[in-house]
């Protein structure tokens, strides 16, 4: 029976003097001269293995880096050995030989590498260890996503990325040939999302791709990007959502560092705790403007502005939540109309026009914003009065509006970029980084 690396010292110990088998790839070689040491990388972890004598294949060939291989041997305890334990080969297998040109070097260090080698060689440097912590993680964190909001009621669906037009109305997408027409990848499950609260269901979550055609080359943004989308009826403003999500983060951190500890030692990573999740700040938009100014001052350009919760405003209103709360998360509510699509609904504020006020929210984790929500309008009435404020006809958006027009309780929703939070609770410099296959202007392969 295979035994992975994580099991090896277990084995070790309980299997003493029993042949072992063992199977990856080979991640370093180190030949001392009358001994060689293996390396050998799984899914679970690394071990060594030694041989007595230089490691060749059946035809007599020496071994390669990245080879499949499986080998056979006992175990026996080493605290210099990696995980604690090696394995003395008495017979090797080559199961794939790789070749020696490798262009991608999967056991250096990664921060050697700029990103564009690294997505470049995809194929390979995805057999990084630290890279794969990446994805590790971002396993766990859907994982707990799902779980929590199964635990409160909520029901997966998957929604269709094919759709007649754009739901938040923007011209930013991706045209489609589909038989004799032109359809959408996209850009969210909104529509889906409220249908499904409109027909009953009440309480939705759908983890899924989303696209966005925006021309833009940032660290933050992605053009295809995996989103987790939450919808739940029956609530009273934003900050019911608001709720949620901190209950909702302070699960997927506790999930994450229960599950993850090697992953986050890694990249000298941590999480929040529930604690410290619970004492994250609801701040209006105005009030933001006001700290993040403030803020602003003190730094290297006194006299400078910010007008708007740009970049440099998430980054400062953050720092300031860390040392004032002690996390740097940030829930920021109450956004002007102008800056909200057309569905979102308003607060008895303003004058009902661009400078209204809004029951909308983001919220900004360690300097970016990671999640964007609301409450919804759920008045047909109300919706078709309010589409040609915002540029948008009524009769393309029919699909849309059909909704509410038989009856839909008072909803809302939010969706958090799945790719964007890893990349804070890693420290990512590029949210790239955090997607296995990243689409931007110019990367469609592999």
């Amino acid at each position: 029976m295979r035994v992975l690396a994580k099991d090896m010292v277990r084995a070790a110990g309980e299997k003493s003097g029993e042949e072992l088998e063992v199977s990856g790839w080979v991640h370093r070689i180190r030949d001392m001269g009358g001994i060689t040491f293996v390396v050998l990388r799984d899914r679970s972890g690394i071990m060594q293995l030694v041989f007595d004598s230089k490691p060749l294949d059946a035809d007599g060939n020496e071994l390669t880096l990245e080879s499949v291989i499986t080998a056979k041997g006992n175990a026996s305890l080493n605290i210099k050995a990696p995980g604690g334990a090696e394995l003395k080969v008495s017979s090797v297998r080559v199961l794939s030989r790789a070749e020696p040109d490798l262009p991608y070097q999967v056991n250096g260090n990664v921060s050697q590498f700029s990103l564009e080698t690294i997505l470049d060689n995809r194929m390979l440097s995805l057999r990084n260890p630290k890279i794969r912590a990446i994805f590790k993680i971002q396993a766990t964190i859907i994982d707990a996503f799902s779980a929590y909001l199964r635990s409160r009621d909520f029901t997966e669906i998957k929604t269709s990325k094919l759709v007649g037009s754009g739901t938040e109305g923007g011209t930013e997408l991706f045209e489609v040939e589909y038989f004799d027409r032109k359809v959408y990848l996209a850009q969210s499950p909104q529509l889906y999302k409220q249908a499904l609260v409109a027909a009953g269901f009440e309480r939705v979550f759908e983890v899924c791709p989303v696209y966005r055609a925006e021309k833009h080359d940032t660290p933050r943004h992605l053009n295809e990007y995996v989103s987790m989308d939450v919808e739940m009826g029956f609530i009273e403003s934003e900050k019911d959502l608001i709720e949620l999500e901190k209950a909702l983060l302070s699960h997927i951190f506790e999930e994450v560092a229960k599950r993850n500890s090697a992953e986050l030692e890694m990249w000298n990573a941590a999480v929040p705790s529930p604690e410290a999740v619970a004492k994250a700040p609801t701040i209006p938009y105005e009030e933001t403007l006001k700290i993040v100014n403030e803020e602003a001052a003190k730094g290297k350009n006194p006299g400078s502005r910010i007008f708007d919760i740009n970049p440099e405003a998430e980054r400062l209103v953050c720092e300031w939540a860390l040392r004032e709360k002690g996390i740097d998360l940030v829930f920021v509510n109450e956004f002007p109309r102008r800056h909200r699509p057309f569905y979102t609904y308003p607060l008895n504020k303003g004058d009902g026009g661009a400078a209204a006020t809004t029951m909308s929210f983001d919220a900004l984790f360690r300097g970016l914003e990671i999640t964007s929500g609301s409450r919804r309008q759920h008045d047909y009435k109300t919706l078709a009065e309010t589409l040609p404020k915002f540029g948008l006809k009524a009769e393309d958006m029919a699909g849309y509006l059909s909704v509410f027009k038989y009856g839909c309780p008072p909803h809302g929703g939010f969706a958090i970029g799945c790719e964007r939070l890893t990349q804070k609770i890693l420290g990512l410099a590029n949210v790239k980084e955090a997607s296995l296959f990243p689409r931007d202007r110019k990367r469609v392969e592999p």
